[in-house]
C-alpha cells in the first residue's frame, strides 16, 4: 500500500499484518486491475496521517466516505482540493464558522491549514470506487479505523472529538469521555435541514484547547 507517517507506522504495524487489512489491500488491487477507478489516488489514501502525526493530534473530525466525484477527495474528509468547488456539506461547514467566529468563507475548501494544526480528519472508510457512494464501506476499512480513534483514545489526553451526523455519533463507544471532549452535532450535509448550525463547535473546541494548555486552532 501507501507509505505512512512514521509516527502512525510505529502504532499501526500491528493492523497491517491482520487478514482484514491484507484482505482490503487485495479488494482495492482487483478494482485497480479491473480498471474500476478509487478515490482518493494511492498517494493520498493516508493523507491525514501523514498531514497529521500522531503525536500533534488535538481535534478529530469524522467522516464517513470520501467524495467519489472526480478530483473531489485526497484523504481528509469533508475538504477538497484547491480549486475544487466546495461540496454542501463544506459550504455549511464554512457558514457555520463564519457564524461562530466571523471567520468569513476562504478562497479554498482544501483543509491541509487545519490537519497542519493538529486537527485529523479521519474518514471511517478511506477509498470508494468513482461515482458509487459508499462502495468501499464494507471492505475493512472500519474495522481499521475504529483501532485508529480508540488508540487516539487510550494514548492521549484531552482532544476534541467532533461528531457530525448518527455515523459519526456512532463511533461515541470508542472514545474514553472521561479524558476527552466529545462534541456532537447534526451533520452538515443540506439533508439536516439546518440542524448543524449554531453548534459552535469550532469556539467550543478551541475554549477546551486553552483549557488544557494546548495551543487554539487558528480555523
Amino acid at each position: 500500500m501507501v507509505k505512512i507517517d512514521k509516527s502512525w507506522a510505529n502504532l499501526l504495524a500491528g493492523e497491517f499484518e491482520k487478514e482484514y487489512f491484507i484482505s482490503l489491500t487485495e479488494t482495492i488491487k482487483e478494482d485497480l486491475r479491473r480498471n474500476i477507478v478509487v478515490y482518493p489516488r494511492g498517494p493520498h489514501i493516508f493523507n491525514a496521517f501523514n498531514l497529521t502525526p500522531f503525536d500533534k493530534v488535538k481535534v478529530v473530525i469524522i467522516g464517513q466516505d470520501p467524495y467519489h466525484g472526480a478530483g473531489q477527495a485526497h484523504g481528509l474528509s469533508f475538504s477538497v482540493p484547491d480549486g475544487v468547488q466546495f461540496p454542501p456539506s463544506l459550504v455549511n461547514i464554512f457558514k457555520e464558522l463564519k457564524s461562530d467566529l466571523g471567520i468569513e468563507t476562504p478562497q479554498s475548501g482544501n483543509l491541509e491549514r487545519w490537519a497542519s494544526q493538529g486537527v485529523f480528519l479521519l474518514n471511517a472508510v478511506l477509498t470508494v470506487r468513482a461515482g458509487a457512494a459508499a462502495s468501499h464501506s464494507n471492505i475493512g476499512w472500519t474495522t481499521f479505523t475504529d483501532n485508529v480513534i480508540k488508540l487516539i483514545s487510550d494514548k492521549k489526553e484531552g482532544v476534541v472529538f467532533m461528531l457530525w451526523g448518527n455515523f459519526a455519533k456512532s463511533k461515541k463507544e470508542l472514545i474514553d469521555t472521561n479524558k476527552h471532549f466529545v462534541l456532537e452535532a447534526a451533520h452538515p450535509s443540506p439533508l439536516a435541514r439546518g440542524a448543524f448550525f449554531g453548534c459552535r463547535h469550532f469556539s467550543r473546541a478551541n475554549e477546551y484547547l486553552v483549557k488544557c494548555g494546548k495551543e487554539p486552532v487558528k480555523w
